[in-house]
């Protein structure tokens, strides 16, 4: 594994900081997506676009899959990896999307008897937080397979925690993500009301991040808030996909999540409104639309 690249399966928002690190880590990178312009930018980073999944499978150990939905961590692995480097490669794949987590168990029950060692390694924070080192990987699966990725996970996640086996990791991530996505929404809900009653959300904000209702979402989606800058760090899409799959775990353990259903609702209708491309802290937007008839 030392003598070969890293390989990035997907060059998003995520995928394209990965290979930053990697590289600014002193990581070979060969990367691939579908977007043949992220391709290019990887390129220019200093890493090199490969023309298939294939080509990065046979040219890498490890393999970061940073690609959208559980589907397509499926397909990747089961269609594209294992059909070009066999069963006998033994190399490790850290899945760095987030997913279903009973699926992505299964996954790994189906691929690790084939060769493939696959590790869970979702992370907490923002692509923004991530490139600075400040995101949080949550790892998943072999205590030995990690620690033989060792140097690679320690440049993705500085700040680390081995949380289980694999679906422990997409489970830690989607109830860190249900309390982050309702701060976020605390957050745009608490700035539309402080402008409403007539007070300058830009001295407000100070105010409530020494207050006993401080989260770090107030410094990460704050400024954005205010400025309307909805440069995407995390986009809605992403996050109601995220949102979506919080449900339907909610729902196979019996679990009613009146706030979260709240939340939803906001993303769909920012998804209607034509900003899924948004960064989440996009919601401020809807709320704000969401107005009382005048008395």
């Amino acid at each position: 594994m030392a003598n070969q690249s890293v390989g990035v399966v997907g060059l998003g928002l995520m995928g394209e900081v990965f290979s930053r690190r990697l590289i600014d880590g002193g990581q070979s990178v060969v990367g691939y997506d579908i977007d043949a312009a992220k391709g290019v930018r990887l390129a220019d980073m200093g890493g090199r676009a490969a023309a298939s999944i294939a080509e990065v499978a046979r040219a890498s150990d490890p393999i970061v899959l940073a690609v959208f939905d559980t589907l397509q961590v499926e397909d990747v692995v089961e269609n594209h990896i294992l059909p070009a480097v066999g069963e006998t490669s033994r190399k490790i794949v850290l899945c760095a999307s987030t997913c279903d987590p009973d699926r992505i168990a299964s996954l790994g029950e189906r691929v690790i008897p084939r060769g493939i060692r696959f590790l869970e390694t979702p992370v907490s924070g923002t692509s923004e937080q991530v490139r600075r080192g400040d995101g949080v990987g949550l790892i998943g699966g072999n205590r030995d397979t990690a620690a033989e990725a060792e140097a690679v996970l320690a440049i993705l996640f500085p700040r680390r925690f081995h949380v289980g086996h694999i679906g422990d990791g997409g489970r830690t991530k989607l109830a860190v993500n249900l309390i982050l996505g309702l701060n976020r929404m605390a957050l745009a809900e608490g700035l539309v009301f402080a402008t409403r009653l007539g007070l300058d959300p830009a001295a407000f904000l100070p105010v409530a991040k020494e207050s006993a209702a401080y989260s770090q979402i107030m410094d990460v989606k704050g400024a954005k808030m205010l400025n309307g800058d909805f440069t995407a760090e995390g986009r809605v899409r992403q996050t109601l996909k995220d949102v979506h799959l919080m449900l339907e775990q909610a729902k196979r353990h019996g679990q009613t999540l009146p706030m979260l259903n709240v939340h939803c609702d906001v993303l769909e209708a920012c998804v209607r409104a034509g900003e899924a491309d948004l960064d989440n802290s996009a919601v401020i937007k809807e709320i704000a639309r969401r107005q009382n008839p005048t008395p």
